[in-house]
């Protein structure tokens, strides 16, 4: 073969290698931009996928696949005693605000009472819990950040009913860096 035709045969060959990556290039850049720039989500106040997380009656209202895993935010509908014992996060901050009723929160050993309209921040790497007190139901919006602590909620849920085995609980807990304390 002379340079000319293998010069030839090799351009060819490298434009049959390179369009279709080409093309690939595109359409993963596309979907890149889709997943930068989720699409808008609008969630009535009856919508959500409810899980009962051991007493924890959540109604979740956006995912980590709704907000390119910045965050998931649910609302808990709680009756009074029921509550999160104290443990730690090591993958996400929380932000926990009473729409109505009243909720003890300890953060790093120490106790507030929230009341409707309060708010209280917990920062990944410190321990808290929470717990309904009064004789009211407690409704309180929880945000998560970065995504992803759904998936282990879902898995929670689908335990069978009755008191939860707290070895399993840890156990699920822990793939999503979560101890208790």
């Amino acid at each position: 073969m002379n340079r000319k035709t293998f010069l030839q045969a090799a351009t060819l060959g490298a434009g049959c290698t390179f369009l279709p990556s080409m093309g690939f290039a595109r359409n993963l850049k596309s979907g890149l931009t889709s997943l930068l720039n989720p699409d808008p989500k609008l969630v009535r106040d009856q919508e959500g996928q409810v899980l009962n997380v051991i007493g924890d009656i959540q109604t979740h209202k956006l995912a980590g696949s709704d907000t390119y895993n910045q965050l998931v935010e649910w609302v808990d509908n709680v009756d009074p005693g029921v509550g999160i014992p104290p443990h730690v996060h090591t993958r996400e901050d929380e932000v926990f605000r009473v729409i109505w009723g009243e909720v003890e929160i300890t953060i790093d050993g120490v106790t507030h009472l929230l009341k409707a309209g309060d708010t209280a921040f917990a920062p990944k790497d410190v321990p808290h819990s929470w717990k309904v007190v009064g004789t009211e139901k407690a409704r309180m919006i929880t945000s998560a950040f970065p995504a992803g602590i759904e998936h282990m909620f879902a898995e929670l849920a689908a335990l069978p009913p009755g008191p939860p085995n707290f070895e399993k609980v840890a156990e699920i807990c822990a793939r999503q860096g979560i101890r208790f304390v």
